[in-house]
């Protein structure tokens, strides 16, 4: 009420009091304050920006430099050790597969048709001069051989059974016709002389008595 009544009685008085220890006080409340926030906030955004421009700066040229670097350099020996190894890798590969399966069916169909061409050229080559010159040759060998063998055996065999059997028909018959017809002739003169004789005997006999 005091100060209320001093107010309106003096007011230059209280002014000239009271505004230097208001503005004392909201001055450094509002410093205090404001330099609170501004030293908590500025801080932040200045490290923000700071840090941003810092990174977009250090992102484009570090990018730029490795980008350029790896272009250059890194790709160009990666791509040449990745195309060389990989190059190696699958031509080895791929030759050693490619090249076994086509030898196997290049080797499997040349031999085959190499095999087929070859017994046939040698098959007809053979049989022709086997049927032209062979045969002929081995068959008049074989067939004079043959003959003559057989011709040998034959004769030989033929001839001892057939002058076997026909000697001994032949001597039986021989012997039997010729004992027969001897026989016969002796008897017969046999009996000629000994009739001749008997009647002589008997003439002379018979006169004999007559006398």
């Amino acid at each position: 009420m005091m100060t209320l009544c001093i107010f309106h009685t003096h007011p230059s008085i209280c002014l000239s009091v009271y505004l230097p220890i208001y503005l004392s006080i909201y001055l450094s409340m509002y410093l205090s304050v404001y330099l609170s926030i501004y030293l908590s906030v500025c801080p932040s955004i200045y490290l923000c920006i700071y840090l941003c421009m810092y990174l977009s700066i250090y992102l484009s040229v570090c990018l730029s430099v490795y980008l350029s670097m790896y272009l250059s350099v890194y790709l160009p020996i990666c791509l040449s050790i990745c195309l060389s190894v990989c190059l190696s890798i699958y031509l080895s590969v791929y030759l050693s597969i490619y090249l076994s399966i086509y030898l196997s069916i290049y080797l499997s169909i040349c031999l085959s048709v190499c095999l087929s061409t070859y017994l046939s050229i040698c098959l007809s080559i053979y049989l022709s001069i086997y049927l032209s010159v062979y045969l002929p040759v081995y068959l008049s060998v074989y067939i004079s051989i043959c003959l003559s063998i057989c011709l040998s055996i034959y004769l030989s065999i033929y001839l001892s059974i057939y002058l076997s059997i026909c000697l001994s028909i032949y001597l039986s018959i021989y012997l039997s016709v010729c004992l027969s017809v001897c026989l016969s002739i002796y008897l017969s003169i046999y009996l000629s002389i000994y009739l001749s004789i008997s009647g002589e005997t008997f003439n002379s006999f018979g006169t004999f008595h007559t006398a």
